[in-house]
């Protein structure tokens, strides 16, 4: 398995968070709130479970190749979603982290933002990779090339 996180094991866990902002917050408060959130989880959890993680917002951009419901142009829920994905060694280090006493009072001032409450879901890796070198993808095309040229 390709590393993209630096430490994270095949094993390990990936949580994420949907975040829908409040009609009266903007992306601009929910990053400052979240800054605030993972400072503290890298700070209080790097040594005990926390690998890494990222935040993405919503672009407003639909892939209308890698859909199949519809031919949208826009997601109406541009600049007020967000996705809260972090990296763990194990769903019990997670846990923890969340019972900490440094980490609630920040969860509870990101949540206030939600009109969707929280459900944090956590996943088990089935496949992690990066792209190929220049090199490396010459080298599969034509393999590609002349696997299906005997078969």
């Amino acid at each position: 398995m390709t590393e993209l996180i630096h430490g994270f094991k095949p094993d390990g866990v990936v949580t994420v968070n949907r975040v829908i902002l409040k009609p009266e917050y903007d992306v601009d408060e929910l990053e400052m709130r979240v800054a605030e959130l993972c400072e503290n989880v890298k700070t209080y959890h790097s040594e005990t479970g926390f690998v890494g993680g990222y935040v993405a917002l919503n672009s407003g951009e639909i892939s209308n190749e890698g859909s199949t419901l519809g031919k949208a142009v826009a997601s109406p829920l541009k600049d007020k979603e967000a996705l809260i994905v972090t990296f763990w060694q194990s769903f019990a280090d997670h846990e923890r982290s969340h019972r900490s006493a440094t980490f609630q009072p920040l969860f509870a001032r990101v949540l206030m933002l939600c009109e969707n409450g929280n459900e944090e879901i956590a996943y088990r890796m089935l496949w992690l990779g990066k792209a190929y070198t220049p090199r490396q993808a010459r080298e599969a095309r034509a393999a590609k090339e002349r696997y299906l040229r005997r078969a």
